[in-house]
Parts: C-alpha cells; structure tokens; sequence
C-alpha cells in the first residue's frame, strides 16, 4: 500500500508513514500523530556522520560488545518514528535485516543538528524527550555551527543530563557508552 501526501487528512500513524517507502530525497518522521519532513542532509552533516559512526563502531569493536552503528534508521519510539543520524543497535536486532528498529533495542542515539531554525529546534528541543521517554540511556548531539562540537547525554531520572561537551580542535575521550577519542572539528573537514 502506497499512501500519497496529498491525499492524507488528519493523523498519521507509523505504518502510514512507512508505507510511504523510501526516499532519498527527504526524511519522513513521526511525532506524535504528526509527519514531520526534511530535506536529505547536506555534505558537511553526511561527512560528519559518517565518521563518527566509523568512530564508534571501531570502538563497539575493539570491546567485543554486541552491538551494530547503523546510519539513519526507522526507530520506533513508543509515540513516535524518528530517523536517528546514528543508531547503535543490539546486533540480533538488526541481523534480521528489519525495515524498523524498537527503541528497546537502541543503545546510543546521535543526532546531528540541522542546519535551519526550525532544524534546530527539533533536534535540541523535541526529539530528546521522545527518546527519553523510549528510554534510550544515551543521546549524543553534534552541533555544527558555530564550531563543531559533541554534546554527550545520558538518561537520568527520566530526562537527558549533559555529561561533556567535546568541542573542535581538541581531542576529547569520551567514555559511555563506547569508548572513542573524538576531535569534532575533524569529523567535518574535507578531505585533500
């Protein structure tokens, strides 16, 4: 079943949005009953992403832990379908090739702010409490303006409690939940 934007009136539902099928052109998110949509991210964003998920993933490596970094997922929250940067997932979740991930299976959540004010907005101010109240222990945030940083959350109490903040042009260690040596300004600088 193929849902069209134009011709849906009132709430949407997880499987409405899903039933949209892929598209490379823009995200589709669920919060609440409400489709949020974005444009794919940007160069700077998709290059940071990726490095910092090959960060983490060396670092579940070298600890043997059961874990996989899966890069913009469905992850379905208990009122809600966010699309996560980075996900780390437990690996027998997503060895099944799945279409979603439960947010009982994710272990570390990143999200990279966009760049628009109302980009902002989402990603510091509302998806945080949706994927604390999925309890979803951490949630990283890099922020890419005005110089990059990686702000580092864990779950306390029912809400996100800042831990550190890495910032550009230094190299941080970050411990929790996977242990990586981090320079944000790197993770964004293009290559030759």
């Amino acid at each position: 079943m193929s849902v069209a934007h134009d011709d849906h009136y009132g709430p949407w539902t997880v499987e409405e949005v899903l039933a949209l099928g892929e598209d490379r052109g823009q995200r589709r998110e669920l919060m609440g009953d409400m489709l949020l949509m974005a444009p794919a991210p940007g160069f700077k964003h998709q290059r940071a992403s990726l490095r910092l998920a090959m960060l983490i993933d060396a670092a579940i490596h070298a600890t043997g832990a059961p874990f996989e970094v899966l890069e913009a997922v469905n992850v379905v929250l208990p009122d809600g379908l966010f699309i996560p940067d980075i996900a780390v997932v437990d690996a027998a979740a997503a060895a099944e090739d799945p279409v979603t991930c439960d947010a009982e299976a994710v272990h570390l959540v990143v999200e990279i702010v966009s760049p628009s004010s109302a980009g902002r907005r989402v990603d510091r101010l509302l998806k945080p409490p949706y994927y604390a109240e999925a309890g979803i222990e951490h949630l990283w945030r890099l922020e890419l303006v005005p110089a990059p940083s990686l702000v580092v959350c864990e779950l306390e109490a029912g809400r996100y409690v800042e831990r550190q903040v890495a910032e550009a042009g230094r190299v941080s260690y970050v411990e929790k939940p996977f242990p990586i040596e981090v320079d944000p300004g790197e993770l964004v600088q293009p290559r030759g």
